[in-house]
Parts: structure tokens; C-alpha cells; sequence
């Protein structure tokens, strides 16, 4: 008699975004729609790995993350958002974004729990919160400019509710949090035992003058919260997947019991490369300004075309409409289009549970000109 496996994730598939790439490697597509760059990150970066490796810096470091890379992060962060961090108490470095997300949640849920998720969600969300016995209340977000209904948010909130998840710069949208939104949210938690996980993976792709509003910010959220990011969106090397989690040391020693018995210490020789290269405040505070001209200019191509842009105002995405041009589901379209066209696309609707279709997708344009070009003449034929 053989061990028999009870799912923790039963209705869950193979990704979307892996199901588009290989789909767009079956059928030679450009792919933009898993969010990486396909243009290469600062040689000097590879240069600082490539010497750290040679200087044998090859072994574990802490487990909370190399002392000196969080240092340096403890001064871009007091810089950018005029916060004291604890780099010793108060940052952990961890592989990628989506595992420092996937802890914070593990870190806090208890069975029953409830937790306020905005859809569309990034991919990862619902599924960590469903492995921990904890249930997801969705709030959609208002459609077509993705904003979010605090009223709505008011009347969800339960005694069950253990925790708000935020992810702005939003993935898929691109909309971004307002001051109003930081306002709602602070007269909501006041007086709550309601914790905040924010998601700003996407912190320094902003565009139009806009400004970040990190729960690090304000500290009557950030006393409350686990906040995200990720080295890979920032320095365009989302394949080394490393970032951190900042949050107050009393959330941050629980955070680490998890972390711990997981990855235990992240790559060690990326971490003294960063380190050193965190110097260079000129490479992120820039970096807005670079993924602007190319949402601009990937905007002004597909004008050729029939796709209606959404507002984007941060992170590698825009959301185009295509109603008007079929009545196909988000879905149908975005295969055909990578199997007739060749052009590799996500469906807005796999970031909703019940995948709700507004016949929208999700382009990538953090990619080089000749790539968004010859996608853009490509989907010019669909007419």
C-alpha cells in the first residue's frame, strides 16, 4: 500500500507565467509577459559578484543577511523615507520578494484568520494564505483605474481580521497608493490588532512625478507591518532572487523563527556585491525616470494598434484593453495571439479567483526597443 498525498493546494495548476513562456518558446513569441528584462543589468554589478567570488566570499553569512548590506540598508531607507531601522533587529535578507512575502504571512497566520486581499493579486498571494488555514475576503479593485474603495475595505473588516495585504507599485496595474489611500488606511487600523504586509517590490519604478508611499514612511503603520522588496526588479536581475523584509523587531524575531527552518542564509556572494554596490544612490533613484521612457515609448508604438492603454504609473506593466477588437476571453486571446502573432501576453483574469475577464492584459515593457518594436509590428496585424 502506497502514502497517499492530501493536497494543501488542490486546485492549483502550473503557474500562468510559466504556462506563457513555455508557450512562447513553443512558438518562437516574444515574450512580454513574464516581468524580466531581457537587456543586461551594470556590468559593474557582475563585476563586484565576480570579485567577491574570487576574494572566496563563498560561504554562508548570517542568517538574518550580511551585517554590512544591512547597514547600507538601514541608510537608503532612513534617506529615501526618513526612518530609523534596527539593521541588526529590523531587516532579514531573504531569496526574492515572494519568499519574504511568503514568510510574513506564515509568520502571523493562525487557522480562521482572515485576510484582506485586493484583486487582481500577484499570483502568490491567496495560495500562502490558503496553505495556512487562513481565509482571503477579496475586495476588488475599482475598474478601469484600479483604485481602492475604503468604504468597501470598512465593512469588511471583521474580528477575524488578522491582516490588510498592499502591493504598490501594483502587479499587475501599475496603479499606485495616494496619499487619500495612506490616509484611509491609518484611520482603518487605529486602534486594531490589524496587521499590514506591503508588497514594494516595485519601490523605485514610479513614473509621473509620483511619490512612493512606503508604509516605512509613517510610523504608526510601519509599527504594524511586514514590508517587502526585492534587489531583482531594482537592479534587473530578477533571476538572482534575492530582497529583504523590513519590519519592527518584535514582528522580525517571529519572521526569523520561520525563516530559519527554510533557506536558513541567502547567497552570500551576491549580498557582499550589493553591499557595495548600495553606494551607487544614483543607480535606484534613476531608475523611475529609465522604465518611464520605456512605458512611453512602448505606449507611442502601440498607438499602431488597436489595444486601449490603461494607466500605468509604476512597475514593469501596463494593462491594455482589447475591447472592441474581440469578444474572446482574456485567456483564448492572449494564447492565440502567442501561437498566430507571437507575441506571449498574461491574461489579467488569472490574478482574480473567480477570474473575472474585462478583456484586459498585461504587457511587459521593461525590455529593449527592438524587442517592444517588432512585438508592436507583430500585433499591428491584428486588425
Amino acid at each position: 500500500m502506497l502514502p497517499t498525498i492530501h493536497s494543501k493546494q488542490p486546485n492549483a495548476g502550473t503557474t500562468i507565467f510559466t504556462v506563457m513562456s513555455v508557450l512562447a518558446a513553443e512558438h518562437n513569441a516574444i515574450n512580454l509577459g513574464q516581468g524580466f528584462p531581457d537587456f543586461l543589468m551594470d556590468e559593474e554589478l557582475v563585476a563586484l559578484v565576480n570579485a567577491a567570488m574570487q576574494k572566496g566570499n563563498n560561504q554562508y553569512v548570517h542568517m538574518n543577511g550580511l551585517m554590512l548590506l544591512r547597514e547600507r540598508l538601514a541608510e537608503k531607507i532612513n534617506s529615501l523615507y526618513a526612518a530609523t531601522i534596527n539593521p541588526e533587529t529590523e531587516i532579514t535578507i531573504t531569496p526574492g520578494g515572494t519568499y519574504a512575502i511568503f514568510t510574513a504571512l506564515t509568520t502571523v497566520l493562525q487557522p480562521g484568520d482572515e485576510v484582506i486581499v485586493f484583486e487582481p493579486a500577484y499570483d502568490s498571494y491567496i495560495p500562502t494564505i490558503e496553505i495556512n488555514g487562513a481565509v482571503p475576503v477579496l475586495i476588488p479593485l475599482t475598474f478601469p483605474d484600479y483604485k481602492i474603495d475604503w468604504e468597501l475595505v470598512q465593512q469588511k473588516i471583521s474580528p477575524k481580521t488578522k491582516m490588510i495585504m498592499l502591493n504598490s507599485p501594483h502587479n499587475p496595474t501599475g496603479s499606485v497608493l495616494s496619499a487619500n489611500d495612506i490616509a484611509q488606511l491609518r484611520a482603518i487600523v487605529k486602534d486594531t490588532g490589524i496587521f499590514i504586509l506591503s508588497d514594494e517590490v516595485y519601490e523605485h519604478l514610479i513614473f509621473d512625478g509620483l511619490r512612493h508611499e512606503s508604509m516605512l514612511r509613517y510610523p504608526d503603520l510601519l509599527e504594524r507591518s511586514f514590508v517587502c522588496f526585492s534587489f531583482g526588479k531594482t537592479y534587473h536581475c530578477t533571476g538572482w532572487k534575492i530582497g529583504y523584509c523590513v519590519a519592527p523587531a518584535i514582528l522580525m524575531t517571529e519572521f526569523r523563527k520561520i525563516h530559519q527552518f527554510n533557506c536558513f542564509s541567502s547567497n552570500s556572494t551576491v549580498q557582499f556585491a550589493l553591499a557595495e554596490y548600495l553606494l551607487h544612490k544614483e543607480k535606484y533613484l534613476q531608475l523611475g525616470s529609465f522604465l518611464q521612457t520605456k512605458r512611453d515609448y512602448f505606449s507611442r508604438l502601440m498607438q499602431q494598434t488597436k489595444f486601449k492603454a490603461l494607466p500605468s504609473h509604476g512597475s514593469y506593466f501596463q494593462l491594455y484593453s482589447y475591447d472592441g477588437i474581440s469578444d474572446e476571453s482574456e485567456k483564448d486571446l492572449a494564447i492565440r495571439l502567442t501561437k498566430e502573432y507571437g507575441v506571449a501576453t498574461i491574461p489579467t483574469s488569472v490574478f482574480y479567483k473567480n477570474n473575472t475577464d474585462n478583456k484586459v492584459l498585461r504587457f511587459c515593457f521593461a525590455k529593449k526597443e527592438s524587442t517592444l518594436e517588432e512585438a508592436v509590428n507583430r500585433l499591428i496585424k491584428l486588425m
